[in-house]
């Protein structure tokens, strides 16, 4: 299998990732890169490169230091695709000029077409809605360039005469852009000539094959969470190698109600694999005594995680590999290159274990996005309760606790969150919203039940919707559906007297509380 390829070349755009994204939707494999690649690398890696975009960026290309690319790059006869930054870049590279803008464009702004028989615009309506995020602009053409679509404000698409290089100052890759994907399509079928031959079960025939040749007699270890990476990569690696592979599920006491019984249940069902649990339950709740503060917590289990793991890991004497579920999102975000940003909360995974355990790592999935990852668990046969799951954060309940983490308010929480998404399946809502959990707040209020006072824990209810989760808004869930689950909660959890619904978005919330 060696399909149609596209890279992208990463200028820091909040969007590069999802620009990939856009780009595997419409069948054709699409890989984010660092703009220092050189040309030299571009023709030894990719065999059957069909295309280049250069993303966007928040710098500005008239900067001292600003990101270029090797100029070498245009001379390989290869389509390009510059975005935003790209544009002004492609711009500045070939001669024009661009400046501070005074009308500066943030958000929908028209487009309206100077060259509607450009390829780029094939089918493409005038004055439709494009996503614009720029402070600069073109002030003048390069040379052999032509202006092919302006906005009120700036030139907003330009192509070359002769070569098929075009630029857009716009983000084609957004929903709010109407036409983006149209236009995206154009590019890669179009100018590109590329075939949307990237699909998931020529992945797996692959990936298969390459696991058992890598692995060979050896044994691999994986730490086994429940959610959907974890549990894609695991069932993977067991149709290459079976019982070659080990997989260790740590229950740290902060996992849903059930959780560590359904899953040695399920994967011993569906697997042939070794599995083992470690109850280490009450090493998390001592671990995490009179701690509040989310990044402390975060970082003790993450640490107590760790250390557990390489444990187990130390008994396994014959095992050489080390396997994660690390996907292509988690591979862009760790090789940022010099772009300032802040966090707003760590990640927690299996990552960072000492490098005495020398463990060769194997991560089949590592470049894939979620949505790839999730059909791959379809093919191999997963159960839709794992291959749907929505997202779980790393520390588990020890994140939707709000302030210090105790068994007791784990326990109310695991009955509480039980309730809200059992009753999202019988509602057949589950599938609809793309993030439903539970937290409980470090806050108890005066209830009445009967004719006695209560005075007990406040929980709150959180669903989303997003694409991206990039951006969320709040699901707007039925009333009537919202009331029988805050019924059954009140009527079934003992300590819980006040439900509440979170309804902010994201921005400026985060779709988790912590």
């Amino acid at each position: 299998m060696n399909p149609t390829q596209l890279i992208i070349l990463d200028y820091g755009s909040q969007y590069t990732q999802l620009l990939s994204r856009r780009i595997r939707e419409l069948g054709v494999y699409s890989e984010v890169v660092s703009f220092k690649i050189t040309a030299k690398a571009i023709k030894e890696t990719f065999s059957n490169l069909k295309g280049i975009i250069l993303s966007g960026g928040p710098a500005s290309v008239y900067e001292h230091d600003a990101y270029t690319v090797d100029p070498e790059i245009f001379d390989l006869n290869i389509p390009v695709l510059g975005v935003c930054y790209g544009l002004q870049l492609l711009c500045e590279l070939f001669g024009g000029k661009v400046e501070q803008a005074t009308n500066k464009e943030f958000g929908k702004a028209v487009l309206h077409l100077d060259d509607a028989n450009s390829q780029l615009f094939a089918d493409i309506k005038d004055q439709s809605l494009v996503w614009m995020s720029h402070a600069d602009h073109i002030t003048k053409l390069p040379p052999n360039f032509q202006q092919i679509a302006h906005s009120q404000a700036s030139i907003a698409a330009i192509k070359h005469q002769e070569k098929p290089f075009y630029g857009i100052q716009f983000h084609a890759e957004v929903t709010h852009s109407e036409q983006g994907g149209t236009m995206l399509k154009n590019f890669l079928f179009l100018v590109c000539q590329a075939q949307p031959d990237w699909n998931m079960q020529d992945f797996i025939v692959k990936k298969v094959a390459e696991i058992k040749k890598v692995v060979g007699a050896d044994q691999v270890i994986l730490g086994l969470s429940g959610g959907v990476d974890s549990s894609v990569a695991a069932a993977l690696i067991a149709k290459a190698i079976g019982k070659q592979l080990t997989c260790i599920f740590v229950d740290t006491g902060l996992l849903r109600k059930n959780e560590a019984n359904q899953v040695m249940t399920k994967y011993q069902e569906l697997f042939t694999m070794n599995i083992k649990l470690v109850d280490a339950k009450e090493k998390f709740f001592k671990a995490l005594s009179g701690v509040a503060e989310p990044e402390a917590k975060r970082k003790i289990i993450g640490k107590n995680f760790v250390d557990i793991f390489n444990d187990e890991a130390k008994k396994m004497q014959k095992a050489k590999f080390l396997a994660q579920g690390t996907i292509y999102p988690d591979v862009i975000e760790s090789s940022a290159h010099g772009h300032s940003s802040k966090t707003i909360k760590s990640h927690h995974n299996v990552g960072g274990l000492p490098k005495e355990l020398k463990f060769e790592l194997l991560e089949p999935l590592r470049n894939l996005f979620k949505d790839e990852v999730r059909e791959v668990g379809r093919q191999l046969g997963l159960d839709n309760t794992i291959v749907d799951r929505h997202p779980f954060p790393g520390p588990g309940l020890g994140v939707r606790v709000i302030g210090e983490v105790t068994a007791e308010k784990v326990k109310i929480l695991q009955e509480v969150d039980d309730i809200f998404i059992s009753k999202l399946y019988e509602a057949n809502l589950y599938q609809t919203v793309s993030q439903a959990f539970a937290t409980i707040l470090p806050v108890k209020t005066v209830g009445v039940m009967g004719d006695n006072r209560t005075y007990d824990y406040v929980v709150a209810l959180r669903s989303v919707n997003t694409i991206d989760f990039m951006t969320a808004t709040a699901t707007h869930l039925p009333w009537d559906f919202l009331e029988a689950v805050v019924n059954e909660i009140i009527n079934k959890v003992d300590g819980v007297n006040r439900v509440v619904y979170d309804i902010t978005s994201k921005p400026p919330g985060t779709i988790e509380w912590e």
